[in-house]
């Protein structure tokens, strides 16, 4: 009996040595998260307000922690607008409605037998569906049923999307997903996941911002499903509550510009959530880590706003948001474009597509910094040069 006692006594040592660590390193992050400080870029005085919502968001009707009620709550502290709920497997979700100021936009996302499926903007009921059904039949269901599809998560290595060829029917894809980042940092505990959490005690906002630490396996394959067929770029919530809706809602939105969407939306829930729906599938909605900056004034100029196409050889203006510091904001390309010496010009120098995003330096996991994505369009298409030319 002694010894069982002496070691059960160890073990209990060994596990309270444990958790002193853990808490320890949480509170080497904490102090420093304390003195982060967030926006980065000032805001952009009398430019237009762009509508801003949350993307793929989980309530207790599927398995997130906050009731409709509550996540509408937490977005209207946050400063957004709409939230578009995607319930696992909720087929017939209820119709779109405002709650405590904040539009609710029904939508679902399908376990499929190659991935997670979000759906939204359906204008008829959606017909044959079921769980773990073929992933082609389900994109088609949706479509059918008039809405739009975008691939969930696609490439994290929990439940990534596994069938080319439904890949390539989809409209779209969660180039940056927040469940995706906080799964990376699941895998890299020591460089990650705890400097999340001991920021978040101290300034949950910057813990969830730590999370943010883009790896290339999704801007890759985008691209390759972009030069397919036209691709619409999502930063996903992916929220269950944990962390809270709020801080994931203060951290990033996706942006509805003002030409296709009026602020305030309509009072009407059903016209309001049309016209989220319909913008969101435009290609003409943004995300922006807003944590960072907020993006109104952003223009992508060179580029036709309907079809978001160029031609070989134009040349893109990026528009930034007020007067940012060159030292803290950059524009990063990938595909057929040629970042200039300006900085913010991009020569298209192929057929195929172009990605132009702007990154910003933002306060890092300890006392330094690291750079990070701030405003995220959908690429361009880039045409071979018309007639003439």
């Amino acid at each position: 009996m002694s010894r069982l006692r002496k070691g059960a006594g160890k073990a209990v040592q060994a596990l309270a040595g444990l958790i002193s660590l853990v808490l320890g390193l949480c509170g080497f992050f904490a102090l420093p998260a304390s003195y982060a400080t967030y926006p980065v870029v000032p805001p952009n005085e009398g430019a237009p307000r762009w509508v801003r919502g949350a993307f793929h968001v989980h309530t207790t009707r599927s398995d997130g922690r906050g009731s409709p009620l509550a996540v509408a709550r937490a977005a209207k502290a946050a400063g957004l607008d709409f939230v578009l709920l995607t319930d696992h497997n909720d087929f017939t979700p209820p119709a779109p409605t405002w709650v405590d100021g904040v539009l609710l936009v029904p939508g679902v996302e399908i376990s499929t037998s190659a991935g997670h499926l979000i759906a939204f903007g359906m204008e008829r009921p959606l017909e044959g569906m079921q769980r773990w059904m073929p992933s082609g039949e389900a994109v088609r269901a949706v479509h059918a049923a008039g809405g739009t599809t975008v691939l969930a998560h696609p490439v994290q290595r929990h439940n990534p999307w596994t069938d080319s060829e439904s890949a390539s029917q989809a409209k779209g894809f969660e180039l940056y997903s927040a469940d995706t980042f906080f799964r990376h940092a699941m895998r890299n505990p020591m460089s990650r996941l705890l400097p999340a959490v001991g920021a978040y005690l101290a300034n949950p906002m910057h813990g969830v911002m730590v999370l943010v630490a883009p790896e290339p396996e999704p801007g890759e394959r985008f691209m390759e499903l972009a030069r397919e067929q036209p691709q619409l770029a999502f930063c996903a919530h992916d929220a269950h509550g944990l962390p809270s809706y709020e801080s994931v809602f203060r951290s990033l939105a996706m942006y509805l510009p003002p030409a296709r969407v009026p602020s305030p939306l309509p009072s009407d829930a059903k016209a309001a959530a049309a016209l989220v729906t319909a913008a969101l599938r435009s290609g003409g909605a943004l995300c922006s880590f807003r944590a960072l900056g907020e993006p109104e004034g952003f223009v992508l100029e060179g580029v036709d706003p309907e079809r978001r196409e160029a031609r070989v050889g134009d040349v893109l203006s990026v528009r930034l948001p007020g007067i940012p510091d060159v030292d803290t904001v950059r524009v990063e390309v990938w595909g057929e474009g040629r970042l200039g010496q300006d900085g913010t010009s991009v020569e298209l120098t192929g057929p195929g597509v172009v990605r132009v995003e702007v990154w910003v330096k933002g306060p890092g996991r300890f006392f330094g910094s690291e750079w990070r994505p701030w405003i995220v369009p959908s690429p361009v298409r880039v045409l071979p040069r018309g007639p003439g030319i």
